[in-house]
């Protein structure tokens, strides 16, 4: 990781920056990992999202700038009249009365345009990394919200089998009260479970409507529209290398290139910072015409050049004072960078063992718990039927059965959103 920051970045600074520009076109690839109606509302929410939008423009302002920041300053066209004498205003009475033009241009001193122009490609670079990153967060976000609106679904689809199921135990029990052979008790806890779920999907139905709000939201999009949830989501079996993906987190997270164009840029701004020593230089070239002398005698015209530069006379508090804020602000813009490096493979790691232990517990509950309970729901129910067992019992064991399925399915839709989490940290899709 050492070796990015000892390379010499002047050297390199125009080439980071051009590259950095012209070789990541926008949305040439896929951001993150997705099925196609997510890929679909990522894509229009780069599209209209203001923000985005608005970093996109001024990547563009600052592209466009960079041959600005590297050209010479408009030369100065100007026009006078020396020695004019006052008591007559004529301008043959006196030899050294004329009528100028002069031309001047301002020359910087050696390299410091072509330092400018690096530090303004490398800004452009910098703010074309921070919309990447605006862009990932972004994707980021949707996914988010995406499954889990997913999951909401899904939590509403189990809520109804679960509100049926419990209906439907409620009438038997009240038809084995009716006929003495059930307790009140067993009814009494029906109603209880069924108004429990009634409670849970007027819950479920608002979070719904949350998160479809903040989908529309961040699509940016004049009006509500409806968005249709994932269903049935398939399980992704991911099988993921912490440490390759560390490496392409290093090569590719976009804040860190964010703070390596922060890097160059200073080590551009110390070197601006040491030329200032040397004078910028002023050329001026003028001619002035003269008029013929009282006895029409010729008078020849005259050609002036002069060169102007100036003179750090006061380097201690001002050359001495930027070159030491230059190279505070190099050390700060390394450390930042190093900072970054440093905790990027650590949060890399935690996204990578979550998701495997996420996996773990899908397969947990998709191998064992599932299976075994429902054998139990239909071991309670048998046994209920035969009064073997008590109704609190046998109920527990149908919600029981149904609330693990549910879990199952919240551990997948887990999985897809820390995976966009792990996608955003990395850059790029896990799998190029």
């Amino acid at each position: 990781m050492r070796h990015l920051l000892e390379k010499p970045l002047i050297l390199t600074a125009a080439l980071f920056g051009i590259g950095l520009i012209l070789c990541k076109p926008l949305l040439a690839q896929p951001l993150i990992t997705a099925p196609q109606p997510l890929a679909e509302l990522i894509e229009q929410g780069l599209a209209e999202n203001k923000e985005i939008q608005s970093l996109q423009a001024k990547v563009q302002s600052l592209q466009d700038e960079v041959s600005f920041a590297g050209s010479l300053e408009d030369p100065r066209l100007g026009f006078g009249v020396l020695n004019l004498p006052t008591n007559t205003w004529k301008f043959n009475q006196e030899p050294m009365t004329q009528k100028t033009i002069f031309l001047s241009q301002k020359f910087p001193w050696f390299g410091k345009l072509s330092l400018k122009a690096q530090r303004q490609a490398l800004m452009a670079s910098e703010e074309q990394a921070m919309l990447e990153a605006k862009q990932l967060e972004l994707a980021r976000k949707i996914a988010t919200a995406y499954y889990q609106l997913g999951f909401i679904a899904t939590s509403l689809e189990i809520n109804q089998r679960l509100t049926e199921m419990v209906s439907q135990l409620l009438r038997v029990a009240e038809t084995r009260y009716a006929a003495g052979d059930g307790l009140q008790n067993d009814v009494l806890q029906a109603q209880v479970e069924l108004s429990k779920l009634m409670d849970e999907k007027i819950d479920l139905d608002k979070r719904g409507q949350t998160l479809r709000d903040q989908i529309n939201e961040l699509l940016n999009r004049e009006k509500f529209m409806s968005v249709t949830p994932p269903m049935d989501l398939g399980y992704p079996d991911l099988k993921l290398n912490s440490l390759a993906l560390k490496e392409k987190s290093l090569a590719n997270n976009p804040w860190l290139q964010v703070r390596q164009a922060k890097i160059a840029q200073s080590e551009v701004e110390v070197e601006l910072a040491k030329k200032d020593y040397w004078p910028d230089m002023d050329f001026r070239v003028a001619y002035g015409q003269r008029d013929n002398d009282p006895n029409d005698g010729n008078r020849p015209d005259f050609f002036s050049a002069t060169v102007t530069v100036n003179v750090p006379l006061w380097a201690k508090s001002r050359q001495n004072k930027k070159l030491a804020a230059s190279k505070k602000g190099h050390d700060a813009a390394i450390k930042s960078y190093r900072n970054l490096a440093e905790s990027l493979p650590y949060r890399v790691d935690s996204l990578v063992t979550e998701i495997n232990d996420t996996q773990k517990n899908y397969s947990l509950y998709a191998d064992a718990l599932l299976v075994q309970s429902e054998q139990w729901a239909h071991s309670a129910l048998s046994a209920y039927e035969v009064g073997k067992i008590e109704f609190n019992t046998m109920i527990n064991a149908q919600i029981r059965l149904l609330r693990n399925e549910l879990r199952a399915k919240h551990y997948v839709y887990a999985i897809y959103q820390k995976l966009a989490e792990l996608e955003e940290t990395l850059g790029v899709p896990w799998s190029q």
